[in-house]
C-alpha cells in the first residue's frame, strides 16, 4: 500500500470487532449518537451491529476493503478514536485477515 490512510479502503475492523464503551460517551465532547448504541451492561454501550456473531457497526458506510467511511466520525466513540492500523497487537491485521485482505506492513516512516 503506498501512502494514504489504509483505513479509507478498508473497513474491516468495523466489522469484525464488538465497539463497546462508557455509556457516559452519548453526553461526552463526542456525542456518540445514542440511536445508533445498544446497552451491553448497566454502563457500558455497543454501536449497534457491532454486538452480533457477524458484526458490522451501523455507522460503516461502502463495501469492507473498498472505499469505505464511517457516517458518524466526528462522533465516533473511544475505542474507534484509538484503534490504530499499526497496532502492535496485530489486531487491524486479524480483521483484515477474517476479510482476505493483505496485511498491513510497518508503519509508514513520515518524510
Amino acid at each position: 500500500m503506498s501512502g494514504g490512510n489504509p483505513c479509507l479502503s478498508c473497513g474491516a475492523c468495523c466489522a469484525f470487532f464488538r465497539v463497546s464503551f462508557y455509556w457516559g460517551e452519548i453526553h461526552s465532547e463526542f456525542q456518540v449518537p445514542d440511536a445508533l448504541t445498544e446497552a451491553v451492561s448497566p454502563t457500558r454501550l455497543a454501536m449497534l451491529g457491532t454486538n452480533q456473531a457477524s458484526p458490522r457497526c451501523v455507522a460503516l458506510e461502502g463495501e469492507v476493503g473498498g472505499c469505505v467511511s464511517c457516517r458518524i466520525y466526528s462522533n465516533r466513540p473511544s475505542p474507534c478514536r484509538e484503534f490504530e492500523a499499526f497496532d502492535a497487537d496485530g489486531a487491524c491485521n486479524r480483521a483484515r485477515a477474517a476479510y482476505g485482505l493483505p496485511p498491513l506492513g510497518d508503519h509508514p516512516v513520515a518524510a
